[in-house]
C-alpha cells in the first residue's frame, strides 16, 4: 500500500521514516488505505510513549499523502517468532511486558490497536521494542476509522472475526497469541485457508504450549491461556491484570536456570542417525516438543509392566535393555526406545526394563506433544519410527537365517 523512505530530519538532526501512500483509482482497497493513512495522520503527536513508535508529521491530500516516523533500527519481531530463533524466557517476558505497557497506555488515549503481531513490534538495536503501524486502529469519537475486519487473521480475537463489539480485550488476545508464538515458535492455529484459520479461532481450542514445549514453566501456559481465552468474561480484564502476572513470571525467573544451551541440543540432536532426514526447522521443532534429562549411571529409565505414554532417544552415553532380569541389548547414541507407544492409540504397558550403564542424556518426547506438532515434523517422526522398526525387523530376520 505505500513506499517507506528512510530520511533524514535537519531540523532534529534525526534519521525518520517516511510512508508515502501509492496513490492510485478509488477501489475498495485503495479507500481502506486512505482510511489507513487518516487514522496514523489523527494520531500524530497525541500517543507519545517509550514503546511507541513516535507520529512526527502527516499530510494527507487528494495527489499526495504521507505520515513521518520516528526511525528505529534492528527490524521486527518476527525474527524471534520462529523455532530456531527463540528468545530466552526472561526477554520474552520483559517484550510482552513492554508491549503491554504500550497498549494498557493507548487504551487510556481511546485507542485499540487491531493489528498486533510480531511485524508490528519493532526491535532497536539496545533490544527495546517499539509497538507501530496503527493503520486500522479505532479510536473513539473519530467517525472515519472504521476499516470493517482489518487486522491480520491469525492474531484476531473470536469476537474481532465474528464482527462483534470490540474492547482493549481484543489486543489482550492478540498479545496472548504474539506470547505463544515466541515461546514455541509457531502459531496456535493453523490452516490452508483463511476461513479455516478464522473457523478454527472461533470454534477450537489451541495445543496447549506445554504439550510443544515441556520444559516451559507453568505460569506461562497460564497467562498466554487466559489471555487467549474466546470468552470475555474469562480472558483478563485489563492490562493492570495482564502485567501483574508477567511482573510474577520476572520474580520466578530471577534464579538461575541450568541446563543445556538450545545451540548444544541441535548438533547433539543433528548428529544422531533417527534425525538425519529431518530439515533444521524440523530438529528445532523436535528440539522444543522435547524433555532433555541428564541422568547418572544406573538410574531406572523404564520398568517393565509399568504403563507409559512417552518415547525416548538416547542422545549420549549407555543404555541396557533387561526382561525378567535377562540381558536383551545395549542401546547407544541414537537409539530409540519406548517406541511402541507411537504405534499405539493410547499408553502402553512396558514389556523391557531400561536402566542407565553410564552418565546419559536422554530426550523424552509424549505421544500428545507428536501430536501437537506440525504436520512436517510428524511425516518425519513416521518416516524414522518406521525405518528403525524395519531394520530392527531386518536384524532379526538375519539372526534367524544365521541360526
Amino acid at each position: 500500500m505505500a513506499t517507506v523512505y528512510l530520511a533524514r530530519d535537519p531540523f532534529s538532526e534525526r534519521e525518520v521514516a517516511i510512508k508515502v501512500l501509492h496513490h492510485g483509482a478509488e477501489d475498495v482497497a485503495q479507500g481502506k488505505h486512505r482510511l489507513s493513512f487518516l487514522n496514523e495522520a489523527a494520531l500524530v503527536g497525541k500517543l507519545q510513549h517509550p514503546h511507541i513508535v513516535a507520529l512526527l508529521d502527516a499530510a494527507v491530500e487528494r495527489g499526495f499523502s504521507y505520515v513521518v516516523m520516528e526511525f528505529v533500527a534492528g527490524g521486527t519481531l518476527a525474527q524471534y517468532a520462529q523455532p530456531d530463533n527463540l528468545l530466552p524466557l526472561e526477554r520474552v517476558v520483559e517484550v510482552v511486558f513492554k508491549v503491554s505497557r504500550a497498549l494498557e497506555y493507548a487504551h487510556r488515549q481511546g485507542v485499540i490497536h487491531r493489528d498486533i503481531k510480531p511485524a508490528n513490534i519493532l526491535v532497536t538495536e539496545s533490544f527495546d521494542v517499539k509497538l507501530s503501524d496503527f493503520g486500522v486502529a479505532r479510536m473513539e469519537n473519530m467517525t472515519h476509522t472504521d476499516i470493517g475486519n482489518a487486522g491480520s487473521p491469525a492474531y484476531m480475537s473470536p469476537e474481532q472475526l465474528t464482527e462483534q463489539p470490540l474492547t482493549h480485550q481484543a489486543d489482550i488476545y492478540a498479545l496472548g497469541v504474539v506470547m505463544y508464538q515466541l515461546l514455541c515458535g509457531r502459531l496456535p492455529f493453523n490452516a490452508s485457508s483463511a476461513a479455516g484459520l478464522m473457523y478454527q479461532i472461533v470454534n477450537h481450542e489451541p495445543p496447549r504450549l506445554r504439550t510443544l514445549r515441556p520444559d516451559l514453566p507453568e505460569g506461562f501456559e497460564a497467562i498466554v491461556s487466559r489471555a487467549m481465552q474466546k470468552e470475555l468474561q474469562v480472558r483478563y480484564q485489563n492490562w493492570i491484570e495482564f502485567g501483574r502476572d508477567l511482573a510474577g513470571l520476572v520474580r520466578h525467573l530471577e534464579a538461575p536456570r541450568e541446563g543445556l544451551s538450545d545451540t548444544r541440543k541441535f548438533h547433539a540432536l543433528r548428529k544422531l542417525s533417527f534425525f538425519r532426514d529431518f530439515r533444521e526447522l524440523e530438529i528445532w521443532e523436535s528440539l522444543r516438543l522435547a524433555l532433555w534429562q541428564q541422568l547418572p549411571e544406573d538410574t531406572l529409565i523404564i520398568e517393565e509392566g509399568e504403563r507409559g505414554d512417552g518415547l525416548y532417544i538416547l542422545v549420549e552415553g549407555a543404555l541396557e535393555v533387561t526382561r525378567s532380569g535377562t540381558h536383551l541389548a545395549a542401546l547407544g547414541p541414537g537409539d530409540l526406545f519406548g517406541e511402541m507407544l507411537y504405534f499405539a492409540d493410547d499408553t502402553v504397558e512396558r514389556t523391557t526394563t531400561i536402566r542407565s550403564t553410564t552418565p546419559v542424556l536422554v530426550l523424552e518426547i509424549k505421544a500428545a506433544s507428536l501430536g501437537a506438532a506440525s504436520d512436517a515434523c510428524q511425516v518425519q517422526f513416521n518416516k524414522a519410527c518406521m525405518r528403525i522398526l524395519i531394520e530392527r525387523l531386518s536384524a532379526a530376520n538375519r539372526r534367524l537365517t544365521e541360526h
